[in-house]
């Protein structure tokens, strides 16, 4: 069984549907059917089996049930029952579930197995759309959450202010250091302006490696769980990788663009590193908050980008120094 806890607003107790058809071991075929035509139900398939104490013990898809004979036992008709999730499962969590099984609907027990219902899949469905927007949200630097994206949009200009101040404050920070490492290397620059020539390519490809580790992390981290040992490294290998590719693809194109053999390594060997170390940094950032209790989705956005952008501009003017 699954576990995890979490508000109950966020549980697969707050999307619980307890009218779905349910058969005792023993009944006979002939009594299930007899009550589907007779009670309410939320959904008509499957029929879960559940012993004397109400423990499930398998399901019945429906099209069997009806096709059997009447006086055979349910539980010779049972499969084994899939995956359950218990009452207190985050429901993003309990929507992964299904998704991997491929369940319609995901049984919901208690501590000791009792069948208590199941998460429908109307409500899978809206909590994977509420979650992709609360991620959107986060990911693009956004306070807050919302169950709707029209909801953000429908927001007075003063609260949209306020949801997004507070990260682009960051952001601002780090730009002014950023402009701080700018003004260390002025001699260099003015010796040779073709140095700054680079500077956003090299900041654009960085960020856009640390991101898609992001994207990686964030989802790994948060719904399966796996250990940071087992992605760093593929992560790590993955950016230095690209990093690599880019940097051959680059030099050509500096010697093109009348930068000197010199300066063509340097932007080469800081696309080798910053793919990297950004990718380290995207994957970091939400293992940290991970490891606190927070969102892993908050590691994106303006934070981890500004401290891809420090890193990759430190990367390149160290790549300068030794090359040019």
């Amino acid at each position: 069984m699954i576990q995890a806890a979490s508000p109950i607003a966020e549980t697969a107790r707050a999307h619980l549907e307890g009218r779905v058809p349910i058969g005792r071991e023993e009944e006979p075929v002939a009594e299930i059917v007899a009550r589907l035509s007779t009670e309410h139900h939320a959904s008509l398939d499957p029929v879960w089996v559940v012993d004397a104490a109400g423990r499930l013990m398998g399901v019945v898809p429906t099209s069997e049930l009806l096709a059997a004979a009447r006086d055979l036992p349910v539980a010779s008709l049972m499969r084994p029952p899939p995956p359950t999730v218990d009452a207190e499962t985050d429901q993003e969590r309990v929507a992964i579930v299904a998704h991997q099984h491929r369940l319609a609907a995901v049984p919901v027990v208690d501590e000791e197995r009792r069948f208590l219902g199941v998460v429908p899949p109307t409500a899978l469905i809206d909590v994977l759309l509420r979650e992709h927007d609360e991620d959107l949200r986060r990911f693009t630097g956004i306070m807050g959450s919302a169950n709707h994206a029209t909801q953000a949009l429908a927001m007075p200009p003063l609260r949209r202010v306020l949801n997004r101040l507070p990260w682009l404050l960051v952001g601002l920070a780090g730009s002014i250091l950023a402009a701080g490492v700018m003004a260390g290397f002025e001699a260099r620059l003015e010796a040779d302006v073709a140095i700054a020539f680079f500077v956003p390519s090299i900041i654009y490809l960085a960020d856009a490696i640390g991101t898609q580790s992001e994207a990686v992390a964030v989802r790994g981290l948060s719904l399966e769980k796996a250990p940071l040992g087992r992605i760093l490294w593929g992560e790590l290998a993955t950016g230095a990788m690209l990093g690599s590719l880019l940097g051959l693809a680059v030099v050509p194109a500096a010697l093109f663009l009348g930068a000197s053999p010199g300066l063509a390594l340097a932007v080469a060997g800081s696309l080798f590193a910053a793919g990297a170390t950004a990718s380290g940094i995207g994957l970091l950032f939400p293992w940290i908050l991970s490891r606190v209790g927070l969102d892993p989705a908050y590691g994106s956005g303006p934070v981890a980008t500004i401290a891809q952008d420090l890193l990759t501009l430190l990367v390149y003017f160290a790549c300068v120094v030794v090359f040019v």
